[in-house]
């Protein structure tokens, strides 16, 4: 922290010189931490302009300068978000970037105020009405639903009876047509009226004063608003056509996002505007200059489109999460209601099971960073364990045992390109990409490089072990080729191969069993307990590579307690359910990808690098994109090799011991090319961060030799088996 740094004007020259070089030191490792809608502000001390970075270093031992750390304080609205901060920097908890606790109003910008505010509050001029969103309205809606008021009003007219809500439906028909710029007030009732309805008095203006004809109070009408007849004839022929127009209104804007002030706009009409006497209902325009009527304001609305509605939430989840989640029981209904598929062909329920797997990995990291937040650290670091890997796993297994079952080898090797491509991609793109975004931002960013430096160290062990195997396979394995042909036409002349591989079978499995099987037994075993190893380092014993620190002060106006979105049960209930849909989902794509497999000119190869492994990944895509914004890239590449480290240390492992217990083809024994492109891979990732600091151009370079890989995999022959 700041203030704790000595003055550099101290007694002695030790104190004096140690307070720069910690300052410089700081100033070197500038991260910054989660800003913004987290709330974390980092305090981290400056360099005097005086101060240079070569007298510092040559005055003190190299040692004394590398032991400066980033300082980071985290200053959060409620204990449980700064514990939820805090998690996010430990190495094996899921990164997230959503709130897992209400923020308070107060605190929000007057940008999110607004897409949470509801249409009733009338604000002074602000602009023209003539807007590209207020068009699209026009054209997407506004002249069909004002065409529907106006025939259900002409039907209102000719039944008698109903007669005061033709009038009200004629005046709704010019308020949708364009609602911006007008009002709908719901009016008090006047004194007159009221004893009209309670058969004292007389009905006359002059007794009520100057009663708008709008409004005006008609005894005939009944004595009660349920009990009229006109109100039987409107329930019944008039609103039940206008509540579905409304209805596929609100569900087509609130599908559109950017609309969703228009979703609102319909499901206020409804649910309170058509139920109200017609005699209470008041439209205006805001224009007008004579006093408002006293009432209620039940709709008003400027703008029809909002383009940072892609920040709204529902209950802390994301619009998106929301929208796509009736995509996961369309696609469940649709994949075992249809097996035979009469409605739709493999292509489409394969297509709609993976798209329904992104929304479940975004309800899954939800709880998971949910329950975190609100337990202790052994419970945090369980759940993050057993269900950080659950998408990518439940998705593997499932592929597995479908392979097994029809003996086809080519499921095997989807897997295992699968998991290639998710290493590769949160190596090189995952990074890459916040890099390339974030540098759009910030001109350059700097990160924690001794965090990163315990994650790629334990990357090389990870890579290494898992392709250890293959690389003893190569050694000591036999070539076996599948057909031969002699180019020179001479016995001792040159052949030309096809479909070669190595062998481990040959003399009834006795290189596979005796030697191959039990070194990837070993390696299963002791890839998770280096992983263990590395969580014992970073969370217990050396602590300080993060110092992170969690501020007692609280944000200005956050005295309150936290409201969680969702509690520990709640969450609890969720992971489950979502991790059943999710196998579910992994079943039916499963279920369809064979004709995919066996009909697609693309290789296998590809299929398997980039639809079925980074797909799964993209809600942590999106969470890196928003910490690399945040100019918080240490959160944006702990992301990705995270991925890669569970997907080397615990999901690898897992198949592994999977396959003792249920007998499939995958062996960990790789071919040529996942080994290359591995390793090249993790060897480029580590030589840009060494220095700890990146920009665009950086990231660029990691892009287009993921790229460039993906080109090498789709123009590769398909695998052996396939």
């Amino acid at each position: 922290d700041a203030s704790k740094v000595p003055d550099s004007r101290g007694d002695s020259d030790g104190p004096r010189r140690g307070s720069l070089c910690d300052r410089h030191c700081a100033a070197i490792n500038n991260v910054h931490g989660d800003l913004g809608d987290l709330g974390c502000h980092l305090h981290r001390p400056r360099v005097p302009p005086a101060v240079s970075t070569p007298s510092c270093c040559q005055q003190h031992s190299e040692e004394v300068c590398e032991s400066c750390v980033v300082k980071t304080t985290l200053t959060a609205e409620n204990a449980v978000e700064a514990n939820k901060l805090s998690n996010n920097y430990k190495f094996g908890f899921k990164k997230w970037k959503s709130h897992v606790t209400a923020r308070p109003w107060e605190d929000r910008s007057e940008i999110v105020k607004e897409l949470y505010s509801d249409l009733n509050v009338i604000r002074g001029p602000g602009g023209s009405m003539l807007t590209c969103g207020n068009v699209l309205y026009l054209l997407l809606f506004g002249w069909w639903l004002s065409l529907l008021y106006i025939l259900v009003a002409a039907m209102m007219f000719i039944t008698v009876m109903g007669a005061p809500y033709g009038q009200l439906c004629w005046d709704l028909a010019g308020y949708f047509l364009w609602p911006f710029g007008k009002v709908i007030q719901k009016v008090e009732v006047p004194k007159s009226h009221q004893e009209c309805e309670a058969g004292v008095g007389e009905s006359s203006a002059l007794l009520g004063g100057p009663t708008p004809l709008r409004w005006r109070p008609r005894c005939w009408m009944g004595t009660g608003y349920w009990h009229r007849a006109s109100t039987a004839v409107w329930l019944c022929l008039g609103y039940p056509v206008l509540v579905l127009a409304h209805g596929l209104v609100c569900v087509t804007a609130w599908l559109l996002i950017v609309l969703i002030p228009v979703a609102k706009l319909s499901a206020r009409a409804t649910s309170r505007v058509l139920l109200l006497p017609p005699e209470r209902v008041l439209i205006r325009r805001l224009r007008m200059t004579e006093v408002p009527l006293e009432g209620e304001v039940i709709l008003c609305c400027y703008r029809a489109a909002n383009p940072y509605y892609y920040k709204y939430a529902v209950d802390g989840i994301n619009v998106f999460a929301v929208n796509l989640l009736p995509l996961v029981l369309v696609t469940l209904v649709l994949g075992y209601v249809d097996s035979p598929n009469h409605l739709t062909g493999s292509a489409v329920k394969f297509t709609l099971a993976l798209l329904s797997i992104m929304p479940l990995s975004y309800y899954i990291g939800m709880a998971i960073a949910s329950i975190s937040a609100q337990s202790n650290f052994a419970v945090g670091a369980v759940v993050n364990a057993t269900f950080g890997s659950i998408t990518e796993l439940t998705f593997y297994i499932t592929a597995l045992i479908k392979g097994s079952r029809e003996g086809n080898r080519c499921y095997a090797e989807v897997v295992k390109s699968a998991l290639t491509g998710t290493l590769v991609g949160c190596v090189l793109f995952v990074p890459g990409l916040c890099m390339v975004i974030g540098g759009i931002r910030h001109q350059e960013q700097r990160f924690n490089s001794r965090s990163a430096g315990v994650s790629s160290a334990l990357l090389f062990l990870s890579v290494g072990g898992v392709f250890a195997p293959t690389l003893f396979s190569k050694v000591y394995g036999k070539l076996v080729c599948g057909e031969c042909h002699n180019v020179t036409q001479n016995p001792l002349g040159h052949y030309l191969c096809h479909n070669c591989h190595f062998d481990l079978m040959d003399n009834n499995g006795t290189l596979y069993y005796s030697h191959v099987q039990p070194l990837v037994y070993t390696v299963s075993i002791l890839l998770p307990a280096a992983y263990l190893i590395g969580l014992f380092f970073t969370l217990k014993t050396h602590t300080h590579i993060y110092d992170i620190h969690i501020s007692d002060c609280h944000m200005p106006g956050h005295h309150h307690s936290a409201v969680v979105h969702w509690s520990r049960w709640r969450a609890l209930v969720i992971l489950l359910l979502s991790t059943l849909c999710m196998s579910a989902c992994a079943d039916l794509a499963t279920e369809h990808i064979s004709p995919i497999l066996t009909n697609s000119t693309i290789s296998q190869y590809f299929i398997g690098v980039t639809v079925l492994a980074m797909v799964p990944e993209l809600p942590e895509i999106v969470n890196g994109i928003q910490f690399a914004l945040q100019n918080n890239l240490s959160l944006s590449i702990e992301i990705g090799n995270c991925i890669a480290v569970q997907v080397c240390m615990l999901q690898i492992p897992i198949l592994v011991l999977f396959t003792i217990f249920y007998p499939t083809n995958f062996t960990l024994v790789f071919s040529d090319l996942h080994v290359y492109a591995s390793m090249f891979s993790v060897v480029l990732m580590n030589y840009i961060f060494m220095d700890g600091k990146c920009d665009y151009f950086q990231g660029t370079v990691l892009v287009m030799v993921y790229f460039i890989l993906l080109a090498v995999y789709f123009f590769a022959p398909s695998p052996s088996g396939c």
